[in-house]
């Protein structure tokens, strides 16, 4: 079988071991008769996944009994409106702009309450995590929103924002990638299409507390106290992305965790920005002490260039390296599927690439 070296934001690289499996399951689940993608999301054998599903994700990231683990549908982007929709009581919340989501986010609330931009890094292309002034919080406000890691422009939170209301945070990008405590946050969400599994699926851990904020005139799939009382199953849930999920867990479960995970993502990440940094070629451009462990955007400074590289790189089996259009060049997306061998070999390929074209 001859793979590639996938450095997709997303939908982006899965374990091979995971692909395996769910190949071998994929006509016959267990003694079900039938694969995942037919069963009755009522069904016992389905119920079972979804709850081993949830027991592993708590497991791994230590949920705390308080806290509601839903899964829904409409991605990270759906979450943007949801959360005002449950979580405004006063009608304001703090935001913090740190790059494109975190700004669709900001347009996606101000449509159900007034937002404070507490800091943004947008003048200067969301190349560092900007700093928070604590005078600019707002005293009123029902919840303050950041987004952890900035796909598109690589830049990362390393500490948790001190704040006196409700943390909710996007963590599409980086969850499971490096250890985080869910009691420092009321609300974490993370579409599944990065570290979890393939798209379908978006999980949101709420504290319980904060769902009776949602208001009963909200539709139901809507709300996130509909969702929890129906178990998240108020209608028929992404069962094959969840089924996908679990096997995720559970091979992230038997490689030793996310604190296993985070030494190797943080190995991968050291490798490929010592060499940017040494290269007389490449460079990234973010702050060093908000780099993502995640995504490493990088660029020659020459659009023609960074084009032959792109040609060149997918020719040798390094597909989707090609940078978001705002920003342009390359982008390395090294979750935790990719594996170590895959930046070895992408640098042995820039070294290669720079020798041949000083």
């Amino acid at each position: 079988m001859n793979r590639v070296y996938n450095f997709s934001a997303g939908p982006t690289v899965l374990p091979l071991p995971v692909l395996e499996k769910a190949q071998k399951e994929l006509v016959n689940y267990g003694n079900a008769g039938m694969s995942v993608m037919e069963m009755s999301h009522r069904s016992k054998a389905f119920i079972e996944i979804a709850a081993s599903m949830e027991a592993t994700l708590r497991e791994l990231m230590n949920i705390p009994a308080n806290y509601k683990v839903l899964y829904l549908q409409g991605g990270a982007s759906q979450q943007f409106a949801m959360i005002p929709m449950n979580l405004m009581k006063n009608k304001k919340a703090d935001y913090l702009d740190t790059g494109e989501f975190a700004n669709k986010a900001i347009g996606e609330a101000k449509k159900f309450g007034e937002v404070n931009v507490v800091a943004s890094s947008k003048a200067d292309k969301y190349t560092y995590i900007p700093e928070i002034d604590p005078a600019k919080l707002d005293k009123n406000a029902d919840y303050f929103h950041m987004t952890t890691n900035n796909t598109i422009f690589g830049t990362r939170h390393t500490e948790v924002p001190k704040v006196d209301v409700p943390l909710v945070t996007d963590m599409s990008s980086c969850i499971l990638s490096e250890v985080y405590d869910v009691n420092d946050y009321g609300l974490i969400y993370a579409g599944a299409q990065k570290n979890i599994g393939p798209a379908g699926v978006v999980f949101v851990i709420i504290r319980e507390d904060l769902l009776e904020r949602s208001c009963d005139c909200l539709p139901y799939m809507l709300s996130y106290k509909a969702q929890a009382a129906g178990e998240s199953m108020v209608n028929t849930p992404p069962c094959y992305s969840m089924y996908m999920a679990k096997l995720v867990f559970e091979w992230l479960k038997d490689l030793g965790g996310v604190p296993a995970i985070q030494k190797i993502n943080e190995e991968k990440a050291k490798m490929l920005y010592d060499h940017i940094d040494n290269s007389a070629m490449f460079n990234n451009p973010v702050k060093v002490k908000d780099r993502s462990i995640m995504n490493v955007p990088f660029v020659t400074g020459n659009e023609e260039l960074d084009n032959k590289f792109i040609k060149e790189a997918e020719k040798s089996g390094f597909v989707n390296i090609k940078g978001h259009r705002i920003v342009g060049g390359m982008r390395a997306s090294i979750y935790n599927a990719l594996p170590v061998e895959g930046i070895k070999a992408l640098v042995e390929f820039m070294k290669k690439f720079e020798t041949e074209n000083k």
